[in-house]
């Protein structure tokens, strides 16, 4: 069977929208996650236990989780470039906030406002996506934004620790609110929320695109579809919360783990927890492309994001094994290692799922999925504090892995299928067995 050539990227406007979420995706992580490598310190000076900082971590995933799928919707309704304007500005606002707490209610409350703003963040960055980027390419779209992310969570340690050490832990928090601000007024300048109205948008690109890109097929206001979404994306939100309760347990405790366990200072567990997020840099754009490759073969798009669902949760299960047992340094650091690039093969097929199943609502449906996402960040950060408080780290890393083999069966039985619009009607799936109901403009 001969491959089919994917969508150019280069040379394209699209490839410096897809370079703008990139950029954006990287900031974001290091404004949500910087706050792990100077938790420590922050424990110290505001005299906060690890309870107490599992309140901390969580409450940035509170309205994280819980306005997910408002903040989608809400930025399909006013569009993505509105929508990550503002939200930029805010977060930054509230990552300059967190720098000047005096205790754990100021503390609190930054993070709440820091999750309220990046719940629209990346459901409105998918929306946009959706519009911009070709089809056979969501995979490699969502692959390479968030392997950006992953880049961002891999130079928040160093970057913060360095800071740290120069000026305090308050010092990195008002450096990197600046960059959510100055990334708000590019992102204005460059986007335009409909590709043909792009001043530099030619005939040819916009014809790559596709219908659902173009003014006439957009529909930006026909209404949600919750009764015909909701049931396909659901195993998806609970196979998301699966990834995302192991994933936070890499975003928020792996410095406090490397320093509580092996006795690392603060330049020692900076570099190893660098060393170890560094994977998901190259696992989230591997698990996109390899995903595209399947599809681009001939395969289901439905089965090639299940098979390396499967792969990833698989794998990064069995490299935390080694975790439940006592481990040298060198052990423990290889098998996060491991289990860190697995576990993101996940992310970029996660993120595509919505787009393969409701391009058109794309924004609304990731934000439900991604709701997995922010219920695993409210509850693991908590759960996790309060097990190391009681037990050490044993516990809470034989439950990571329980819930890993849960989402493994979830997802391999789960078959989202297609939502679409067809003459102002939603239809369910293929023509032949469709679901339909009409929806109001």
């Amino acid at each position: 069977m001969t491959a089919l050539r994917p969508s150019p990227m280069r040379r394209r406007v699209r490839g410096r929208v897809l370079l703008m979420l990139c950029v954006m995706y990287a900031i974001a992580y290091i404004d949500r996650t910087n706050i792990s490598t100077a938790l420590p310190y922050i424990k110290d000076d505001l005299g906060l236990t690890d309870t107490m900082a599992g309140y901390v971590v969580a409450a940035f995933a509170l309205p994280y989780a819980f306005l997910q799928i408002f903040g989608g919707a809400i930025g399909g309704r006013i569009g993505p470039r509105k929508m990550l304007a503002i939200v930029a500005v805010l977060w930054g606002v509230a990552t300059l906030l967190t720098g000047f707490s005096v205790g754990l209610m100021s503390l609190i409350g930054a993070r709440l406002l820091l999750g309220l703003t990046e719940a629209a963040a990346f459901p409105t960055a998918t929306q946009a996506m959706s519009k911009w980027i070709p089809i056979d390419r969501n995979g490699f779209a969502q692959g390479i934004t968030h392997s950006a992310a992953r880049l961002g969570n891999a130079l928040a340690p160093l970057i913060v620790a360095g800071l740290i050490i120069v000026a305090g832990w308050r010092s990195s928090f008002l450096v990197v609110a600046a960059l959510s601000v100055i990334w708000a007024g590019l992102w204005w300048v460059v986007f335009r929320d409909r590709p043909a109205d792009h001043p530099k948008m030619t005939s040819q690109e916009l014809s790559e695109l596709g219908e659902l890109h173009t003014p006439a097929g957009v529909g930006d206001r026909v209404k949600t579809p919750w009764k015909q979404l909701v049931p396909q994306i659901l195993p998806v939100t609970f196979v998301d919360f699966g990834y995302g309760w192991t994933l936070w347990v890499f975003l928020t405790w792996l410095p406090t783990f490397l320093s509580d366990t092996y006795g690392l200072g603060i330049g020692g567990f900076a570099l190893y927890t660098s060393i170890i997020l560094l994977a998901g840099v190259v696992g989230d754009t591997v698990g996109g492309m390899l995903s595209d490759r399947i599809v681009a073969r001939g395969g289901d798009v439905r089965h090639a994001r299940r098979v390396i669902l499967v792969i990833g949760l698989g794998g990064a299960l069995l490299c935390l094994t080694p975790l439940l047992f006592a481990q040298s340094l060198l052990v423990a650091t290889v098998a996060l290692t491991l289990s860190f690039f697995f576990l993101e093969l996940c992310n970029a097929n996660l993120w595509a799922i919505p787009m393969d199943v409701a391009p058109q609502w794309s924004g609304a449906a990731s934000g439900l999925m991604n709701t997995g996402f922010g219920i695993a960040g409210v509850v693991s950060p908590i759960a996790f504090g309060v097990l190391i408080d009681a037990s050490g780290w044993v516990a809470p890393f034989g439950l990571s892995i329980g819930l890993l083999a849960a989402a493994i069966v979830v997802a391999w039985f789960m078959h989202p299928k297609r939502v679409r619009m067809v003459d102002g009607t939603v239809v369910v799936g293929g023509a032949a067995a469709a679901t339909t109901e009409t929806v109001s403009r």
